[in-house]
């Protein structure tokens, strides 16, 4: 009786002594998952916060004022007599 006592639950401990052996592996990869997972959420977090930056320094930055640009006049203004255009030319 004991040797099938033995039989029986020499398979059990053989089994759990090889799912023992996967989990440090699996634990090792869920792991390193959450780590690449955190180092994820940082690089996002850091990436937002520079874009924020950016976007308070171009909102702080004022627009510079239009250049003076001297306008150009007609030489001869047009008037109309009757039907009729004509350019004085002086």
């Amino acid at each position: 009786m004991s040797a099938m006592l033995a039989a029986v639950t020499l398979p059990g401990m053989v089994q759990s002594a090889s799912a023992q052996a996967v989990n440090p592996g699996t634990n090792r990869l869920i792991q390193q998952n959450e780590l690449q997972q955190l180092r994820n959420s940082l690089q996002r977090q850091q990436f937002q916060q520079q874009q924020q930056q950016y976007r308070d320094q171009d909102r702080r930055i004022m627009p510079q004022p239009r250049p003076e640009v001297p306008v150009v006049r007609q030489a001869c203004p047009i008037q109309i007599v009757g039907n009729q255009i004509v350019r004085v030319c002086r």
